[in-house]
């Protein structure tokens, strides 16, 4: 057993590891900037805070007496948060710069960052048909703007770490996480989820055309939350440092994710295309060359599989409130 402070638990992400660590039988200390009835999952037997984990003294508080740190603390979102949001998501860099001054000052045995497949060169991502990007495809740096960069700089400032202080870092690039008690709504929320969100409410709305930010021609790959906590738990456990990603290689334009969700839901839909709105880079897929090699880890959930549990959690969400 040991003492884990996740950082981020009251997001989706977060909430996920905690409930694994809990049934690991570890001590957790779980802390976000969210009130409690905010988190998509809160465990009362672990003790939570709600604090701001961009102030010094608030990382220090929390990582002292610990074993080792997961941080997911960061300002992020779906392409049009972080498109219309760089300064708060560079504003993150503050949470990894003081977490990490903080295990170096009690000792802690490991910490684990949460990067992003958005630190990789744009230009090498400008065509749909994208093989998958490995892991050094990340220089000559390019990352999206805002986002991306804090990613790339908070990767430098763990190697640094590593190098000058010992101190043992893990770095992830996620790709896409999606699945259920998570964001499905608001502006934060990512494809799968909010295209899930459409076409419930097109069946709810008896509406039949739904709208997809581009021409839908643009792919991703796209990773189920529980097999994205079995390799984080497993980089976190490991010798290696990274980064690495963690992805799916099942690459999948838009368009043929909503064949998908049309598939489940046995609902056929119109889709009325938003040229306007943010895309992103054009194709981006994982390349898990690295991680195989190194963790021995590959997906269990293909993404109809995953989509198919996701699906069914935000229907029961919008049911309930559909009812109200």
């Amino acid at each position: 057993m040991q003492k884990i402070l996740v950082t981020g638990a009251g997001g989706f992400i977060g909430g996920h590891l905690v409930k694994r660590l809990i049934e690991q039988g570890h001590e957790v200390r779980a802390v976000d900037i969210k009130d409690f009835n905010e988190w998509y999952q809160h465990y009362p037997e672990v003790d939570n805070f709600c604090l701001d984990m961009s102030i010094k003294e608030n990382c220090f508080k929390m990582t002292e007496g610990t074993d080792g740190v997961i941080n997911m603390a960061c300002n992020m979102g779906g392409m049009g948060f972080i498109e219309n949001n760089k300064a708060l998501c560079m504003l993150s860099v503050l949470v990894n710069t003081h977490m990490l001054m903080a295990c170096k000052e009690f000792n802690v045995k490991k910490y684990f960052f949460s990067s992003s497949a958005c630190a990789y060169n744009k230009d090498l991502q400008d065509q749909p048909t994208i093989s998958g990007l490995k892991e050094s495809d990340a220089y000559p740096a390019n990352p999206e703007d805002g986002y991306g960069w804090e990613k790339l700089f908070s990767e430098r400032m763990c190697r640094h770490f590593l190098e000058d202080y010992g101190l043992d870092v893990k770095v992830a690039r996620y790709h896409n996480i999606f699945g259920p008690n998570g964001t499905y709504d608001g502006g934060r929320e990512k494809a799968p989820a909010a295209l899930c969100r459409k076409i419930i409410e097109s069946i709810l709305e008896n509406k039949n055309t739904i709208d997809v930010w581009g021409d839908g021609k643009q792919t991703r790959s796209f990773l189920y939350i529980d097999d994205c906590v079995d390799a984080t738990l497993k980089l976190f456990n490991s010798e290696f440092h990274g980064p690495i990603n963690i992805g799916s290689e099942e690459k999948v334009s838009i368009n043929e994710m909503i064949s998908k969700i049309e598939k489940i839901s046995n609902q056929k839909v119109s889709k009325n295309y938003q040229l306007d709105k943010p895309k992103g880079v054009r194709g981006r897929n994982s390349d898990n060359t690295l991680i195989r090699s190194q963790l021995n880890w590959d997906p269990k959930y293909t993404l109809y599989q995953g989509l198919e549990k996701t699906y069914d959690w935000i229907f029961q969400e919008l049911k309930k409130k559909h009812n109200q």
